[in-house]
């Protein structure tokens, strides 16, 4: 493979690397939240409107961020009812052809995510809830997630290659 291509995939996989160990961080702000949200309820009588929401936004971070490092470790869950019996090599293939229809699959969800984004930046899109809170700080790290997801698919696509090729990186 030629340089450019070896260093755009070691960048996506250090990239990835990184906002993975993030991600994996925010479950422990997900506890906290969940743990004041309870002693708030239970031990001081005073329930907290936004736990649930403030939850669901950081459970959402935590699996769009930590995705594309899901899938740079093979840690997805794949159907294999032919797959294992393949050589390293036309598993490689087979990797590098079905992969192409999830970054088609990817590039157009990351269209939509840019596009849902913009929408609650420019006119201030809020949540239908009592404590209202904007949408697209969400949204953007979806937008984010996504495209971390296709540079990823993408490194794999290379990766696969090499290997096809009876190169495999390094």
């Amino acid at each position: 493979m030629p340089e450019p291509i070896k260093a755009f995939v070691r960048a996506v996989d250090r990239i990835n690397l990184a906002v993975g160990r993030f991600a994996m961080g925010l479950f422990f702000v997900l506890a906290a939240i969940l743990l004041w949200s309870t002693l708030s309820r239970v031990v001081l009588g005073v329930p907290v409107n936004w736990a649930l929401e403030a939850s669901q936004f950081v459970l959402s971070a935590y699996y769009l961020l930590g995705g594309a490092y899901s899938f740079q470790q093979g840690a997805h869950v794949r159907m294999d009812l032919f797959y294992d019996r393949l050589s390293a090599r036309r598993r490689a293939v087979t990797d590098a052809i079905t992969i192409l229809f999830v970054i088609a699959f990817l590039v157009v969800l990351l269209a939509g995510g840019i596009s849902s984004t913009h929408y609650a930046f420019t006119f201030g899109q809020k949540n239908y809830t009592a404590w209202a809170p904007p949408l697209w700080p969400i949204k953007l790290v979806m937008t984010i997630g996504v495209l971390l997801m296709l540079l990823q698919a993408i490194a794999s696509f290379f990766k696969d290659l090499a290997i096809a090729r009876g190169r495999p990186f390094a």
